[in-house]
């Protein structure tokens, strides 16, 4: 026997993702603040949760921090229309790639991304300005996608415990990536 259920309308647009105009709405409601003059707007743990970085993103010229952490964004997109975004926190989402990241390479110089499923780190290497990179808890496992941060001039700040790559490092957990600014590290710190 098949048991076909059928939601009432507003049952389904429950289910349907938030998009970021509807959470920006929300959380100027919330706030009493307009997104368009904000410097930083933080939409962490939408429900339902966003699923795409698509928006009026252009109307948010002035954002400097944008937090999308704890949602279900499987790809970086559309950060073009962001002249001064300093800090993106897309940590505990579903993103498999960093394809996009480049967009804002003239400007981000920090980059929260812990709990995801990256596995290449090509992209990072555009990233001039980066000086902060949360990457904790990720798929990395191999040691010539983490070299690409030897590419990164000004990363002072780097968490990347949690990846498969701490299986490879030596018994002191300690790695040199030649890199003058962050001259040894810990895995397992």
């Amino acid at each position: 026997m098949i048991v076909v259920k059928f939601l009432r309308l507003n049952e389904w647009k429950a289910k349907m993702p938030t998009t970021i105009k509807q959470a920006l709405k929300k959380w100027e409601e919330a706030t009493q603040r307009k997104a368009a003059e904000s410097k930083e707007i933080k939409l962490i743990g939408v429900s339902p949760p966003i699923e795409k970085m698509e928006g009026p993103f252009h109307l948010l010229a002035n954002l400097e921090k944008f937090s999308l952490s704890t949602n279900m964004i499987s790809s970086i997109t559309n950060l073009q229309s962001f002249k001064n975004l300093k800090v993106l926190s897309l940590g505990r989402n579903v993103l498999k790639s960093l394809q996009g990241i480049e967009a804002a390479a003239d400007t981000l110089e920090q980059l929260w991304i812990s709990y995801n499923q990256i596995d290449k780190l090509k992209p990072l290497r555009n990233l001039l300005k980066l000086k902060i990179l949360y990457m904790a808890h990720n798929f990395v496992r191999e040691w010539r996608e983490f070299e690409h941060m030897a590419e990164l001039p000004v990363l002072e700040d780097l968490v990347f415990i949690g990846n498969p790559l701490e299986e490879e490092v030596s018994p002191t957990g300690k790695q040199t990536i030649g890199h003058e600014n962050i001259g040894l590290f810990n895995l397992n710190d």
